[in-house]
């Protein structure tokens, strides 16, 4: 293309005329007045000895652009047949020392970016090996120990070089961190914000039932369908069907009084607040197994966090905003059966109290205040003047909070590779981290600790979510609304290795009665659910300077955890 391109050139700053045979010789202008074939622009083929009977149509480059196919005519002219020769292998030439220049640029862009992104074939001198930098680094962890852990293979990329670069930005964030009590709102400030909510939840409970419920009057007839407008049926697909189980069992399950309809309406007596990916779903299915224990028609609802808000996806945008019937539908099956229990020992043995009790286990319960900022006054300088825990307290001071914990560390990558969609590895997590840090620091550096946790646009920008590891942070928000004692901390570690032991905790916590020895055996040796899937166990741990960078940015956080809790096993010192 080179070569052709001189040529148009050529032809376009000439004002002669040139016969076929020049311009394949691209001789320069001051050479043409010695060719014996052009003898300037009165040059005729018909008169020229040597062009004479040849027939051949000379090139006009006077102001018209030539045609370029027009210079690759092929000759039969034997005289000049090496001449053409030799020109066009000097085009040739250029071609292909200018395509070896192309394919040399295109390796060395193939070498360096392979080597930042783990995709050579070959081993790089770039960033390869085990992370050697500080053993006192990974928590006075020796090498051999991270051999253990971690075994760096050809494709496996350990960015030793990343560390102290990285460092820096998390030493700035733990020099700014500082925790501070926030200040709880009053309950009229929370009824000007909720007040139909106020208006359905009554302020006192059955007292003769453990779990909080509580009659309201039905006003629709036997036509009318009660879940005709509930916006977990209209929206979801997989739910349809117990809504529809409902509708038929719904006026089964009436109260009536006085010519009056009653169905009784219930709230959880507990919640499994937090946090993702570190053991909810496993308890979840454990607990669901007892046979005093009802949970949502829907194991995560996420109605505090999110479907009040009218948030089924954040990144989607707002929806029509789910209100509270919606919610309370969700626990009628464990109602009815609640109401069964009343309504049978009532009449048998007035006085004595139903056992039954109904949880909620929506893991972004702890954390997840991300909805505020679009529907609360912003006068508190980024950070949140209410809190899915101010209202939940406002209506259930007594509610019990069940939070199970895991090293913040391996609950990231965790989350990482469950939620992240493509191109799953430990160098693009350990990218991801980086990145992450860095719209973290230039938080920290304009806002305080808690308004960085709060704040919407960063935990959408970061590509993985730090901010939900940062444990205490969230449990001391709930500590100012809930006593000690109504919260229950426990760790997935002690879980995975003992789940009788865990299990019981449970049960002593939530009053609960005795169990058989086979209903307790069901309950504990069935296998673990949620657990990593094959295809993420292939991609192997995380590197181990990206473990180390995190240990880093977490340790302060565990550290307050662990003097909040007087537990030291909360620093996850060897996990």
């Amino acid at each position: 293309m080179a070569v052709l391109g001189s040529l148009i050139q050529e032809f376009n700053s000439s004002n002669m005329r040139y016969c076929i045979n020049c311009c394949i010789h691209l001789l320069p202008n001051d050479l043409h007045r010695q060719c014996f074939r052009c003898r300037g622009p009165n040059h005729n083929n018909q008169k020229c000895p040597v062009c004479k009977g040849e027939n051949k149509i000379p090139l006009c480059a006077d102001s018209k652009q030539m045609k370029l196919l027009a210079v690759l005519e092929v000759r039969t002219d034997p005289s000049e047949s090496w001449n053409g020769f030799f020109c066009l292998r000097k085009g040739k030439l250029c071609s292909l020392v200018f395509g070896l220049l192309i394919m040399t640029l295109v390796m060395a862009s193939y070498i360096l970016t392979g080597a930042k992104h783990g995709l050579l074939l070959i081993p790089s001198p770039f960033h390869y090996g085990a992370f050697t930098s500080n053993p006192s680094l990974m928590d006075n962890e020796s090498l051999s120990d991270m051999k253990d852990h971690y075994q760096p293979s050809k494709m496996n990329i350990s960015y030793v070089k990343d560390y102290p670069s990285i460092k820096l930005i998390i030493d700035t964030i733990t020099s700014k961190i500082e925790f501070v009590t926030r200040q709880r709102p009053g309950l009229e400030e929370l009824r000007k914000q909720e007040p139909h909510m106020f208006s359905v939840i009554p302020n006192k409970f059955l007292p003769n039932s453990k779990n909080p419920c509580w009659y309201e009057e039905y006003r629709g007839n036997t036509t009318t369908d009660p879940y005709a407008t509930n916006s977990y049926a209209l929206y979801s697909k997989r739910f349809r069907t117990i809504f529809d189980y409902l509708r038929k069992v719904f006026w089964n399950h009436l109260y009536h009084y006085k010519d009056k309809h009653y169905r009784l309406r219930c709230l959880p007596h507990f919640y499994i607040i937090g946090q993702p990916k570190c053991g909810t779903t496993d308890l979840y299915d454990r607990l669901r197994l007892h046979p005093d224990v009802r949970f949502s028609a829907i194991k995560e609802p996420h109605w505090w966090t999110r479907k009040r808000f009218g948030i089924i996806r954040l990144r989607d945008g707002f929806h029509d905003r789910y209100p509270v019937e919606d919610y309370l539908d969700l626990f009628d099956l464990a109602a009815h059966q609640i109401q069964g229990v009343l309504q049978s020992e009532a009449a048998k043995e007035r006085g004595k109290m139903n056992s039954i009790i109904i949880g909620e286990a929506s893991a972004s319960t702890m954390w997840d205040n991300n909805a505020w900022i679009f529907f609360y006054d912003n006068s508190t300088e980024g950070e949140p003047p209410f809190l899915i825990q101010d209202f939940i307290h406002a209506f259930q001071p007594n509610a019990k909070l069940i939070i199970m914990l895991r090293d913040p560390v391996e609950r990231l990558y965790s989350d990482y590779l469950y939620f992240a969609s493509a191109n799953k590895s430990a160098e693009d997590f350990h990218e991801k981290v980086a990145e992450s840090l860095q719209l973290f620091e230039n938080c920290m550096l304009d806002y305080s600790l808690r308004a960085c946790v709060y704040n919407n646009t960063l935990n959408n920008a970061m590509p993985v979510r730090l901010q939900v590891g940062l444990y205490v942070v969230y449990l001391l928000d709930w500590l100012t609304v809930f006593d000690k004692d109504q919260i229950l901390v426990l760790r997935l570690e002690d879980h995975a290795s003992n789940v009788k032991y865990t299990m019981h905790m449970v049960f002593q916590f939530l009053d609960l009665g005795p169990l058989s020895e086979k209903q307790e055996a069901l309950i504990t040796k069935s296998p673990a659910s949620n657990t990593r899937r094959p295809e993420d166990r292939s991609l192997g741990p995380m590197l181990p300077t990206t473990k180390a960078i995190l240990r880093d940015f977490y340790r302060p956080f565990n550290t307050k955890l662990a003097q909040v809790l007087f537990d030291d096993a909360f620093l996850w010192k060897r996990t």
